[in-house]
């Protein structure tokens, strides 16, 4: 029975293998704009045990800074260390200068 609704399925689809077959500028799935999305949603999950709404906001913020900096190619841990040893003196009107895309070591 199985098969049977294999092969309905490729019929109701049929046009677009044929497309797929005819154009090799498409994809056979869609795994490239799933894989970036899906630390969001297994990071969605953990965020369930944060232990408080507050400490998942700052674990989400963590994830944002760590995903611009692998967005700007910068070595996470680099920026990281730099910025934890300067935000303490850095002006509050500049603090811009130490976010991922624009951060120099």
């Amino acid at each position: 029975m199985l098969w049977v609704q294999a092969i309905s399925y490729a019929i109701g689809m049929w046009r677009r293998i044929e497309r797929y077959l005819e154009d090799g500028r498409y994809e056979i799935d869609n795994n490239w704009v799933v894989n970036p999305i899906r630390p969001i949603a297994i990071g969605r999950m953990n965020y369930l045990f944060a232990g408080s709404h507050k400490a998942a906001q700052r674990a989400a913020m963590i994830y944002s800074l760590l995903a611009t900096c692998k967005k700007n190619n910068v070595e996470a841990s680099a920026w990281l260390t730099d910025v934890i040893t300067k935000i303490q003196d850095q002006p509050i009107n500049k603090i811009e200068g130490l976010l991922p895309e624009k951060w120099q070591k």
